[in-house]
């Protein structure tokens, strides 16, 4: 593979000359720079997440695409084949969230909350409490499933579950609840207003949901 300049790429790759020459030049660069972004989607992915060859390459050419929809952009800060690296591994592990998800219904997820109550994070929960401090803790689970219960709509519920304690990626929440991202910050958002409005009216501030776990 030739070593090429910024420059010599940014020319290579942007529509190629109505000519022989230039056509061959712009498709060999574009031969290149995706056995390259395979290359390196091989050192920075696949030996980590064991992924097979075959998405590599699907994953290379996605981010082909968007590198020469983003030509533009590219403002030389950096060699042109690391801006390009980096693009192509945001690709990857984009893709790789959502893969992990491909399978898992937002019912699937939402399901245990529902049927235990218990929609308190595993982080803030404490295996060997005092009997105080198990007793503190159990009456603020109440309350604060309580609060979630009274002031979240079904939707609200569903997005704060599958978004903020199961960690499915925003887009595909929003895709799956017929919605998008815009519409799902602002009911996540909405919904952290209500939590707070209400936990403020009940004398229950963050500090003290964290304290009674501490």
């Amino acid at each position: 593979m030739p070593k090429r300049t910024n420059q010599e790429w940014l020319a290579e790759l942007k529509s190629p000359e109505h000519n022989q020459a230039g056509l061959s030049a712009h498709n060999q660069a574009l031969v290149d720079l995706r056995a390259l972004l395979v290359r390196g989607l091989g050192y920075a992915v696949a030996n980590r997440y064991h992924v097979p060859e075959a998405d590599l390459e699907d994953f290379a050419q996605e981010a082909l695409l968007k590198i020469l929809d983003g030509l533009d952009t590219f403002r030389g800060e950096s060699l042109f084949t690391t801006w390009a690296n980096k693009i192509a591994i945001n690709v990857a592990f984009s893709e790789l969230r959502r893969l992990r998800w491909k399978d898992v219904s937002l019912q699937d997820l939402v399901a245990p909350y529902e049927d235990s109550g218990d929609f308190t994070p595993e982080v803030l929960t404490d295996s060997s409490p005092s009997p105080e401090q198990r007793m503190n803790q159990r009456m603020m689970i109440e309350k604060v499933q309580e609060i979630i219960n009274e002031e979240l709509t079904d939707r609200q519920r569903t997005a704060m579950i599958a978004v903020m304690m199961e960690g499915m990626p925003i887009r595909e929440v929003a895709r799956r609840m017929g919605s998008n991202r815009n519409a799902l910050y602002k009911l996540l958002h909405d919904a952290r207003s209500h939590l707070k409005a209400r936990m403020q009216l009940e004398g229950i501030s963050p500090q003290k949901v964290l304290a009674a776990f501490e």
